[in-house]
């Protein structure tokens, strides 16, 4: 496998170049293009994940099931799918944005900045899916209620962009209820 790329963002969303991902994340990390999962059992409990203690950035806070970033030329669906393969070995489908448009911002207590547009999207799998974490990526995956991941929200060992992300999704009630927002609100640089 080659050096994952990340696709750089002018302000509209269009790709502008795209870069390695490891070196660019940094203080002064460039607008890129990102993605955040919650993968949804059939009995409604979601997929929280605490991430690695390996983790350059933002080791071991709790957060969604999986965020990732698409391959330059890669779509969003296929980018998820991928990742849900790759970080915890589930197979899922039914795979909608919920939150198009999210864009976040933050830093890490080591100085790295995250810096990107980041659609949120729902997938679905069977219940009790079976997942295997990548140790290099995930230090614990477990099935949560709704109710269970808005109370992570109101905690300091929550991701921000999970935080951000749970207040937007929050009044859009439990995450089997959340509408297909569409493809329209997604970046001009991402295709479906």
């Amino acid at each position: 496998m080659g050096v994952e790329e990340i696709v750089l963002l002018n302000e509209a969303g269009e790709a502008v170049g795209s870069a390695p991902k490891v070196p660019s994340h940094h203080r002064d990390t460039p607008y890129h293009l990102a993605f955040s999962c919650f993968l949804v059992d059939t009995d409604g409990k979601v997929l929280i994940t605490r991430r690695a203690l390996v983790k350059r950035t933002f080791p071991g806070v709790w957060t969604g099931s999986c965020c990732g970033h698409p391959g330059p030329g890669e779509g969003l669906r296929a980018a998820v799918l991928r990742r849900l393969r790759d970080e915890l070995g589930v197979a899922a489908r039914a795979v909608v944005p919920v939150l198009p448009g999210f864009r976040y911002r933050a830093t890490a207590a080591d100085g790295t900045v995250e810096n990107e547009r980041c659609p949120v999207v729902r997938a679905v799998t069977s219940a009790a899916a079976s997942v295997r974490p990548d140790p290099k990526e995930v230090e614990d995956a477990q099935w949560w209620t709704w109710e269970e991941c808005l109370a992570l929200a109101e905690r300091p060992e929550s991701s921000p962009w999970f935080r951000l992300q749970i207040a937007e999704l929050a009044p859009l009630g439990a995450p089997p209820d959340w509408p297909d927002a569409g493809t329209g609100g997604l970046p001009p640089a991402l295709v479906w």
